[in-house]
């Protein structure tokens, strides 16, 4: 059953009996998300609700609503039976309504007492810690010292402090996160090393011991099979046997730079296509707001013939197994899931080096001139149409540096962000903020 926020907000009771049988008070996890669109955070969150609920552990959700353009992932948070409590005042944009949804948070915190209140993304973690701040400080237990018992947590799946809006804009995003950080938060956790670093060291969010790195966790067994009809997918795109095709697999939103690929496939069109040793396909997996915008620029380019737009799809790992090379052209990332859930079905993955990409591709093993050969992929530093083109030409034409870039990152992903690992690190993060 979805709830609505004028519902009675109940967290959820079943449970199996403890294994010693001595019955003890279950953690109360209250759960924040701005909305649940396409993505790896509102998986996140879902996959967390429904798995913290145990014998230690009960979890509520609370999501706002998914703007116009953005796909609604409610689907999902019913295929796993979580049932959200959706504040439909609470969206992306800063809008006088976040003032509604403090208060409708701040009613529910003071109704239900959670032990701990874990925000995810930026609007949600702004909400809901100003609400969580309220319901601990504004008390009379305050006056004796005592006030509300409640830990806050907010987790950064990315960050906005560049690439996404005007400068004054951004300075006061900061600066909110900097006053959130210092009163209103006991735990930060990022998703990699190399976003911890830009937060805390680079924009100066936090103290350092406020931090704690928990990488991503996905439900990574559907993409282990090699068995996943890769000839229908390429059917659908007319790409023959010998041709290599290169797909991104995401949001069609402004962050992602989609349009640089399509740029790149211009150039690959004009420049390589005659004479390079492998042809090359491209496709646009993943629908937004842009896509009409993408599919103009792309007759404008003349690449009709060479790319295709399949839209959003519900058989993604299917896909993965009709790509050869999976691409990503962002301009800011936390930890993309895509990139994950290609190396997870063994592809080779080509990106720019923004946000835990880093961390993901791994160690330089060569550095080519406008790219790098690192680890478990090609990494483009720069953002040259050019050295992009240079360094995808370069893994399409190398059979050998594919096979071994993928089977790096399949070990990688298998070892480091599998689902179970993920549940397990946030319970012990809880039992020890309890």
């Amino acid at each position: 059953m979805i709830r609505s926020a004028t519902a009675r907000t109940e967290f959820a009771s079943a449970a199996d009996p403890p294994a010693d049988g001595i019955a003890r008070p279950r953690m109360k996890i209250l759960r924040i998300i701005a909305r649940l669109n396409v993505g790896g955070p509102a998986r996140h969150v879902v996959w967390l609700t429904r798995e913290l609920q145990d014998a230690e552990f009960q979890t509520a959700l609370i999501a706002g609503s998914v703007p116009d353009g953005e796909e609604d992932m409610g689907y999902f948070a019913e295929q796993n039976r979580v049932a959200p409590i959706y504040l439909k005042d609470m969206s992306r944009e800063l809008s006088a309504k976040d003032i509604t949804s403090i208060f409708k948070i701040y009613s529910i915190i003071r109704r239900e007492k959670p032990d701990i209140i874990h925000t995810h993304t930026a609007k949600a973690g702004t909400v809901g810690r100003l609400a969580g701040w309220m319901y601990r400080w504004l008390t009379w237990r305050t006056l004796i010292g005592r006030p509300h018992h409640v830990r806050m947590v907010h987790t950064f799946h990315g960050h906005v402090f560049h690439s996404y809006y005007g400068n004054a804009k951004t300075r006061l995003f900061l600066i909110v996160e900097k006053v959130l950080a210092r009163l209103a938060t006991d735990k930060i956790i990022a998703i990699s090393d190399q976003q911890l670093r830009e937060i805390n060291q680079d924009f100066g969010v936090g103290r350092e011991k406020q931090f704690k790195v928990v990488p991503l966790g996905i439900d990574l067994e559907a993409f282990y099979s090699d068995a996943a009809d890769r000839k229908s997918i390429r059917d659908e795109i007319n790409a023959s046997d010998d041709e290599i095709v290169v797909g991104f697999v995401g949001r069609l939103t402004e962050i992602k730079n989609i349009g640089h690929l399509l740029d790149v496939a211009a150039m690959y069109n004009n420049e390589l296509s005659e004479y390079s040793k492998a042809p090359i396909k491209f496709v646009i997996v993943g629908d937004g707001h842009l896509r009409v915008e993408l599919e103009a620029k792309a007759r404008k380019l003349g690449i009709t013939d060479n790319l295709t737009f399949l839209g959003n799809r519900n058989d993604t790992a299917r896909v993965y197994q009709g790509l050869d090379i999976v691409a990503l052209t962002s301009l800011n990332e936390g930890t993309p899931l895509s990139l994950i859930e290609a190396m997870a079905s063994g592809r080779p993955v080509i990106s720019t080096l923004v946000g835990g990409v880093v961390d993901l591709l791994g160690p330089v093993r060569e550095d080519a001139g406008g790219y790098q050969i690192r680890e478990r992929g090609i990494g483009i530093e720069s953002r040259s149409v050019g050295d992009y083109l240079k360094g995808l030409d370069h893994l399409a034409e190398n059979r050998k540096l594919r096979d071994d870039l993928a089977e790096a990152g399949r070990r990688f992903v298998r070892e480091k962000y599998s689902k179970e690992r993920l549940v397990d690190d946030i319970k012990q993060l809880y039992r020890e903020l309890a």
